[in-house]
This record gives structure tokens, sequence and C-alpha cells, in this order.
């Protein structure tokens, strides 16, 4: 189709390679299996942001995020439900990074999909989602 388009003189209004392309679809039949394509494509949008295996025992911020998306992955409300309230900065970054990575994968099966995740939050401003968590090193 972008080929056409191209051939035609009219650029395609999302170019190749880009999030919504990539996006894709997913077949998940409930919010709790969508969870998991959600994390994946917050992981493949933000790489170099993962924190790489085991978190620190004690971590900067924790918050669980409930989103709203619509029937073409957008971000239509965000909602927490645990917020780090001791650290502004870590709400508004992760708000902006779900913001960012819209459009999200289509929930073919459900249409709207409301989901909730926790975001585990180290320090250097690195992450994990607990759905997709390596998990927390002991303390001692």
């Amino acid at each position: 189709m972008a080929a056409l388009l191209a051939a035609c003189g009219v650029k395609p209004s999302v170019p190749p390679g880009s999030s919504a392309a990539a996006a894709g679809a997913s077949s998940a039949t409930s919010a709790r299996a969508y969870r998991q394509d959600a994390a994946k494509h917050l992981y493949a949008q933000n790489t170099a942001r993962i924190y790489q295996g085991r978190l620190p025992p004690m971590l900067y911020a924790v918050g669980t995020l409930e989103v709203n998306l619509g029937r073409k992955g957008e971000v239509r409300s965000l909602h927490w439900m645990r917020a780090p309230r001791h650290a502004p900065e870590v709400i508004k970054e992760i708000e902006r990074t779900v913001r960012a990575a819209a459009p999200f994968p289509v929930a073919s099966r459900l249409g709207y999909v409301t989901y909730t995740d926790t975001w585990l939050w180290d320090k250097s401003g690195k992450f994990q989602l607990d759905t997709l968590t390596e998990g927390q090193r002991d303390g001692m």
C-alpha cells in the first residue's frame, strides 16, 4: 500500500517501521491476557530503559497504573491505582512513556481494553513491569 501511495506522490500517514506499523494486533481474550502484549510492546519501545536482571531489594518507586486503550490501540486515559507520590517525576515519566508508546497492539477480540500493570522503578531511571519482571535480589 505504501508503494502504491508513493507512486501516486502521496506519503503514507504512517511511515514503514514506525510504532504504529510495529504494534500489530493482540489476540488476547481478556484484559489480563492483554497485559502481556502491552508489556512486551512497552519493552520493545524502551529497550535501553529496561533494567536488566534482578532488581535491587530497595526500589526508588513502585506504581500501579491502569491504562484505558481505544479500538485502534490509542491511549484514552490513565488512572493511578497506586501512584508513587514521593516521586512525582517518576509519575510524569511513566505517563509520558505510556503515551509515547501508542499505538499499542490492537485488542482485536476485545475492542476497547483497560489493563493494569505495576511499574518497578530503579533509582537509575530504568524499570521493569511486574508482568515481565525478573524479580528482586535479596536484601542481605
